[in-house]
């Protein structure tokens, strides 16, 4: 695992400045504290920090073939690359190294752009290849590793693993994408391919981007997507079985390494099942690791230790203050852009622990959006029905004023608190998903942006991100549509974000199994009814577990990780909301509507509302504001 940067002209072969390049490098060291080093000539430079985890003696990156035309940084894992590696050679290409990164080297002298479809793992990538002119880009399927790049206006190209790397550069403009405002405010965090600057982009997953010196940067080009074709009829039982198979097999090929490794063990369906495969496959007891919470109804860590003891892991538990919020600050510095997410907390302090005694771990991230275990989904699915039965027009005469007008009772119980699911019977299936997923409703951001600002967006709408990706989906299943929907917002731009920067942070490499795409193919074509059966979600993963994992572990209640935000700010947190969601940095920047900023504050203290997440939102937005204008003092 490591950090990646790099500078490129477009226009010809001008110099590229090193001490510029290794502060760019510099900013990522925590991703690679082992090793670092970066390489230039005319027009092209590269940087890179290692986590030695594979081929440890002669793994250094920027890596270059024997005749030193084609070069190579690379961040992550190539869990193929020995198969490949022996294709290659059959090809007649000599290898000089053991390790993952020259086999893509090679790959891309054998087969071009055509590359990516051979490599099974998460990696983003640059090749350089100076006969052809050429920089190519790429970023794994799913999007378990990050790209930032920009083109800059003097034609420089520049990239990175994290947006820090790019702001180390004095081209790149620091103007706020009103875009990515909006979106932000929806959604929690700025979703794939916008950054919070108008001048940066993430390279989608899944994608690749060719640059050539000379010719205009053209748009990125898809080289996968989740298929959601369905397989031809199986009967349960050579369905569960065959998970099993799979599951087992994208477990093996990630327990390579040259350096200890072990697991995440929350007590959940995901990571205890990826802790009994290791069981099953390892030697040596499984290192696992879990955080306990004092707050008895945030604490899952008793089943963490009851799948331990029943697989006799070498496990470790730690406990975490509930009033855990000192991390506020350092979180912004982690993400560079707004992020929303206040799992990110307890996520960085289990990263934190894990380090302690291994430098891999493998996670159960990615279960719940391919075998469709959110609650979440059960609810727009049961929406959904009740929409299927009624005309959309009567709906939306129907519902459209029953949502508008019906109270906000956040205080009431919930068969009473009925606003939300109003709102999204007046909905189709996107917009009602959208409106469920969204931190602020349409009628929050409104009311919470100033007129100006409002006028900035002419009209863009952050459900536009969810629709444009409904538009290019494979499936028109409403359960296979709202996965796919996620598969393309929150899995990047949430979860894998947050694991990637929690973990980085402490020199961890993450290792997703149920992300492998081999895997992730072949669930999509499941019927969607062996994944959300009634009301049970991972239905098909937790029959074909039943051997593996007790019942009080399959079939309990969801919990996550979660902290109590509503209570810090009434209590601890009261006065930080005050001075931050009412202070200068926010009033200045003419985004917002201060007067209600204050409503919010107030009514939140009060207990007539519970604005927690909202204001957690605003609060992450002016944390990233204030570091910002720190930088520009600086």
């Amino acid at each position: 695992m490591c950090g990646i940067v790099g500078i490129f002209d477009t226009r010809g072969a001008r110099p590229v400045d090193p001490a510029l390049l290794k502060r760019m490098n510099e900013t990522q060291h925590h991703r690679g504290p082992d090793e670092g080093d970066i390489y230039t000539e005319p027009g092209v430079g590269f940087g890179h920090r290692r986590l030695s985890v594979i081929d440890i003696a002669s793994g250094q990156q920027p890596m270059f073939n024997a005749a030193g035309d084609v070069g190579v940084v690379f961040n992550g894992e190539i869990y193929n690359f020995p198969e490949l590696t022996a294709q290659l050679e059959q090809l007649g290409y000599v290898f000089r190294t053991k390790s993952d990164t020259e086999t893509i080297v090679h790959a891309w002298q054998a087969w071009g752009e055509d590359c990516v479809h051979k490599l099974r793992g998460m990696f983003a990538l640059c090749i350089w290849d100076r006969n052809k002119q050429t920089m190519f880009m790429a970023r794994d399927r799913l999007g378990v590793k990050p790209f930032y790049y920009a083109l800059l206006a003097d034609g420089m190209f520049i990239f990175g693993s994290e947006l820090k790397s790019l702001r180390a550069h004095p081209g790149l403009p620091h103007a706020i994408d009103p875009q990515a405002v909006e979106d932000y405010f929806a959604y929690g965090y700025v979703p794939e391919p916008k950054t919070i600057y108008a001048g940066a982009k993430k390279l989608s997953p899944g994608f690749t981007l060719t640059v050539r010196i000379g010719q205009p940067v053209p748009q990125p080009k898809q080289f996968w997507d989740v298929p959601f074709k369905l397989h031809a009829p199986m009967s349960q039982q050579d369905a569960e079985g065959e998970l099993i198979e799979r599951l087992r097999d994208a477990v093996k090929i990630r327990l390579k390494a040259e350096v200890p490794l072990g697991a995440f063990l929350s007590g959940g369906v995901d990571s205890s099942a990826i802790v009994a495969m290791m069981a099953g496959l390892m030697k040596d007891p499984v290192n696992t690791c879990s955080i306990a919470f004092q707050e008895k109804a945030f604490d899952e860590s008793p089943y963490a230790e009851q799948v331990a003891r029943q697989y006799k892991t070498e496990h470790v538990t730690e406990t975490v203050d509930t009033d855990d919020y000192a991390l506020l600050d350092t979180l912004a510095d982690l993400y560079d852009e707004p992020y929303a997410d206040s799992s990110a907390i307890p996520t960085y302090r289990v990263c934190q622990l894990a380090r302690k005694r291994v430098t891999v771990a493998l996670s159960g991230d990615g279960g719940d959006e391919n075998l469709a275990g959110y609650r979440r989904y059960r609810y727009a699915m049961a929406e959904d029905a009740v929409r299927s039965k009624i005309p959309a027009g009567l709906r939306k005469l129907v519902f459209g004023p029953l949502g508008k007008y019906y109270p906000k009772a956040d205080w009431a119980p919930r068969v009473l608190r009925a606003k939300t699911t109003f709102e999204a019977l007046s909905r189709d299936l996107v917009e009602g998903y959208f409106h469920g997923v969204s931190i602020m409703s349409d009628d929050m951001r409104a009311q919470l942006f100033s007129d100006k600002f409002r006028k900035n967006l002419q009209g863009y709408r952050a459900i536009d991100v969810m629709q444009g990706h409904a538009a290019n989906s494979p499936t028109d299943d409403p359960l296979s549509m709202i996965q796919y929907l996620d598969m393309k917002t929150y899995l990047p731009g949430d979860i894998l974000t947050k694991v990637d920067r929690a973990s980085m942070a402490h020199a961890l490499e993450v290792r997703v199994p149920l992300l492998d795409h081999k895997l992730v193919e072949w669930i999509s074509g499941l019927p969607p009814s062996m994944k959300l059966n009634g009301s049970e979600g991972k239905y098909i993963f937790k029959k074909s577990l039943e051997s593996y994992l007790p019942e009080e572990i399959l079939y309990r209640k969801k919990m996550g990780f979660a902290v109590p935000l509503a209570t810090w700010f009434r209590g601890p947190l009261r006065q930080r909301v005050r001075e931050s969601l009412l202070g200068d940095t926010l009033a200045s920047t003419g985004i917002f509507n201060t007067g209600y900023l204050a409503q919010m504050v107030e009514q939140h203290e009060s207990g007539r509302r519970d604005y927690s997440a909202p204001i957690w939102t605003v609060l992450m937005f002016e944390a990233f504001l204030r570091k910002e204008l720190q930088g520009e003092s600086a």
